[in-house]
This record gives C-alpha cells, structure tokens and sequence, in this order.
C-alpha cells in the first residue's frame, strides 16, 4: 500500500490511531504500520466494551440494591467490584448445551451476531475531540441501522433453539423494535436537522447548548424508544421469566449465555455514549481539549443512571400496553416535534443555513413548553386505551361432592 494512501484513510483524523501509526511506523513499513495500527485499535474497541459492559453490571447492581434498600455485591473485593469477574468464571466452567433439534450454526452464531453491532457502533462515537474510529458523514443513519441488527439476533436465538418459548420471547422483541424504531427514527430528524448534518462530530461541535434544552421531545422519545429496543425494564417482555421463562435465551448456557448478557449489558453502555453524544454536547466542557474524555464518561454515567433508575421505578408493562405507548404516545409526539423543528429552523437559519446561539435558545424556549404540554395531553389520552382489562364477576358453581360414610 502507497504510504500516501494511507496516510489518506479517514483513520487518520483519529488521534490515537496516528499516533500508534506513528510509533510502529518507525522500525515497520507503512503498510504493515497501517494494518497494525488498525488491529491496536480494534483491540482496544473490543476489550473496552467488554470491560465496560463488566463495570456497568456491576454498577446498575450496586445501585439497584440502593434503590431497593438492600446491600447489593459486597463480597467478592472491595465494593463488589470483582463480582463480574466471578460471574464470569463460574459461567465459564459451566457446560455448554445445546439443544436436541436445534439449528446448531445458528444457535452458536447469535453470541457473535449481538456482539457485532456494539463493536460497529462504537467506532463512530467521538469519546473527545478527534478520537472516533471513523467520523462517518452518515454517522447517525449508521448507529440506528447497525443498532437495529441486535433484533435479528433475537430472532436467531429464537427461532434456532427449537423451544416455544424462546420463540415466543423472540417474536416479540420483533414487534417491538418495528413498533419503536418508527418514532425513535422521527426523533433524530430534529437533531439532524437543528445540527445541520448526520456526523456526530458535527453534532456535538453544534451544540452550542446541549439538545437536551433545543430538542426535550426528541429525547424523551429516543430514550423511551431504545429501552424498549434494548429489552429494558419496563418494556422486557422478551426476557419475562414469569411468563416465558427467560425468552429467547432460555437454552443458552456457558459462555455464550456470558457472551449475550455482555451483549446486551454493552448495548446499554453505548446507547448512553450515543445519547451523551446527540444531547448532552458529547465531550464539550471545561478543558475539554484535555479532559473531554472525562465529561464525555460523567455524561455517560448519568444516561446509565437514568436507565437504572426507571428500572427499579417501573413494574413491566403488557404487550398492548407497550404497543399502546408507542403507536399512541411516541408516534404522535415524534410527528409533532419534527414538525416544530421544521418550522424553527426554516425560520430561524441563516443564508448559510446555520443557526446561532440566540437561535438555539430561542428554540430551547419554544420546545420546552411544547414538550410539556404534549406530554400533559397525551399522556391524559394513553392510559384510557391502556387500562387493565375489566373482568365481571361471574359466579363459580362448584358441584355437590358426595361424601361416603367410612365404618
């Protein structure tokens, strides 16, 4: 390979990655500096979001047992903190089953297949300033095409482990992700449009103030669509043990049953890179030319804490009530803050089609109170299509039973 071509490669406006090109590039050819630089990377990606999804179990664990006014881990080192990697090692030594009929490639393809798209999506995520893998100009139209790949997973699982109840579980994850993928896609139109284009770079640089002010709708929707999309409490009817066991792993054990839950534990830790990313202004902050790796992870923390939160807030919902909460909740907010946005930005640009500061504060005043109102109205309009179904009372004749006079 040429040393200007890749010196060319949009891997480059990565400064960690120049800067491991740099270092092996000086005993290495250029070429060879390249690939390895890129394996460094990769490698860094994937233990990263291992690690990371290791830390977050141990931290939603942690603070569900404060919600829940219990202890929580505290037995395996300080604070519980090596209580992932016991979990870890027990579930290694454990066997690995797989079922009699099953589809075996694709049975043992789906640990892979879940872990993929979290690996995929991380390498668009600016962590600070010039740090993504690759600031893709499509990078938002990226994240919700690769996120949507964990479904098919899913549905692998299910359909592959020959059990009606994973098939069950699988089933409907599907339905949910089509019933949420539609307002959660609507969402980010806004934040595209406000940020004036699809790169997250580009968008954390806009955010002059967080779009967390600019476009409250947006993120109510996005945050409620991806715990939905993720299988989060309240929405995990895919995973409800007391109505399918476990779902669509049920037959999974071992490693590949680690391998899922890390999985799904990571899709979690990335949703709230993304979320920090698109309305919390990313990496920005004081000295964020130093430290923007540090705002970017404090920022982070508080999505995940978010996420723990409404988990030990919520009971699970039914499958009509989350259908209900979608198609009569989300769509419509979704629709009218894409509208509004519109409206806003068509008015409020310039003749180079970027908005100000004052612009945005002028947006933040306008679409808070929107956001408001439409949750009062709609949320006034949902529960009444939501409601437990009404049982009449009927009266239960129970037979004469003859009793026989034992002598």
């Amino acid at each position: 390979m040429n040393c200007q071509l890749a010196a060319d490669n949009i891997l480059f406006e990565n400064a960690l990655y120049r800067v491991i090109y740099d270092a092996v590039g000086s005993f290495l050819p250029c070429w060879l500096a390249y690939v390895a630089a890129g394996l460094a990377i990769m490698l860094i990606l994937v233990n990263a979001v291992l690690l990371g999804a290791a830390l977050v179990t141990w931290f939603e664990r942690r603070l569900l047992g404060r919600f829940h006014n219990r202890i929580g881990p505290n037995r395996w080192g300080p604070f519980g903190l090596l209580q992932p990697i016991a979990d870890l090692a027990k579930l290694m030594t454990k066997e690995d089953l797989i079922p009699a009929g099953a589809d075996k490639i694709t049975f043992s393809l789906v640990p892979l297949v879940m872990m993929a798209p979290l690996l995929l999506m991380t390498a668009v995520i600016p962590f600070s300033k010039n740090t993504a893998l690759a600031n893709l100009n499509v990078g938002v139209l990226f994240i919700l095409a690769i996120g949507s790949l964990t479904t098919v997973a899913i549905f692998m699982a299910g359909w592959s482990s020959n059990n009606r109840y994973a098939l069950f579980g699988a089933a409907r994850a599907v339905a949910v992700l089509i019933s949420y993928e539609v307002p959660v896609v609507i969402s980010l139109l806004g934040v595209v449009m406000v940020a004036g284009s699809m790169s997250l770079a580009n968008i954390v640089q806009a955010q002059a103030i967080p779009f967390l002010l600019v476009q409250p709708l947006a993120l109510l929707i996005f945050l409620t669509g991806m715990s939905a999309e993720l299988n989060r409490t309240p929405f995990d009817v895919a995973e409800a043990e007391s109505e399918i066991i476990a779902g669509y792993h049920i037959e999974y054990s071992g490693i590949k049953f680690a391998l899922i839950f890390a999985a799904e534990t990571g899709a979690m830790l990335v949703v709230a890179a993304t979320i920090a990313t698109l309305f919390l202004s990313g990496w920005v902050g004081p000295f964020a030319e130093y430290i923007g790796w540090f705002w970017f992870l404090l920022k982070t923390l508080l999505v995940l804490f978010v996420f723990v939160w409404i988990r030990a807030t919520y009971p699970r919902l039914r499958v009509d009530q989350i259908m209900a909460l979608s198609w009569k909740f989300l769509l419509p907010l979704s629709l009218i803050n894409l509208a509004a946005t519109t409206l806003e930005v068509f008015f409020l640009r310039d003749s180079a089609g970027t908005l100000a500061t004052i612009d945005l504060w002028i947006m933040a005043g306008i679409n808070i109170p929107l956001a408001l109102g439409c949750i009062f109205l709609f949320g006034n309009l949902v529960p009444e299509n939501a409601k437990v179904l009404s049982v009449r009372p009927t009266t239960v004749v129970v037979p004469a039973v003859a009793t026989v006079e034992v002598r």
